[in-house]
């Protein structure tokens, strides 16, 4: 493992890019999204696979972003290949779509300064580093709560993390997102002030897996 996330970052600087330089940033951050939420937002009325019932898809990877102390790069130039259907179609297991896998690519992957299958090499490799609480899974109806709750579930099955690490969104007053600040060798660190606005809700909606 140590020598894949190495051989990664070693990587890193290869790209051309003009602007925003890629392969020059901080740290990361992994965004993990509650798929009940965003297909209650947007994926149903796409009429997604991925919000069928039976498909079993939790806290699926939204993306790894390349992030500065403050703000982050996006749609860097880079002269490297863009990914290839395959490469993409591989990624759905954890991400729910090619199309999604795509456009992480297209907006974040470019900043890292890696290959395609490299930069989805490494974003398995920090999905895998978080356990997702089992007891989320097991929910079997609708219910609302203070959105500390999902970060304290988080925080009691990854003893690594500390509460400055990461972070929980909500949007349309629904649990959205765990967002969770990496270093760039895969180590939990400090997420930066702009990364860590904890949703405040009481009352968020927290749906069931389908």
């Amino acid at each position: 493992m140590k020598r894949l996330i190495c051989a990664l970052i070693c990587a890193a600087g290869l790209a051309q890019a003009e602007g925003e330089p890629a392969g020059e940033f901080d740290y990361y951050v992994l965004a993990l999204s509650w798929t009940p939420t965003w297909c209650a937002i947007e994926g149903d009325d796409r009429d997604s696979p991925q919000c069928d019932a039976g498909q079993g898809y939790g806290f699926t990877l939204h993306g790894l972003w390349p992030q500065y102390e403050t703000g982050w790069p996006s749609y860097c130039p880079t002269a490297l290949r863009a990914p290839s259907r395959g490469m993409t179609g591989e990624m759905t297991d954890i991400m729910g779509s090619s199309g999604l896998a795509w456009h992480q690519w297209r907006k974040h992957g470019v900043c890292t300064g890696l290959e395609a299958a490299d930069y989805y090499a490494l974003s398995r490799v920090a999905y895998d580093s978080i356990t997702r609480p089992d007891l989320l899974r097991q929910l079997d109806r609708e219910v609302r709560l203070p959105a500390a709750v999902i970060e304290e579930a988080f925080l009691e099955v990854n003893p690594q993390l500390d509460a400055d690490m990461l972070t929980v969104t909500c949007r349309a007053n629904r649990i959205q997102e765990i967002r969770i600040c990496l270093t760039r060798d895969m180590e939990p660190r400090a997420c930066g002030g702009d990364v860590i606005r904890d949703c405040a809700s009481s009352d968020a909606l927290f749906s069931p897996m389908r």
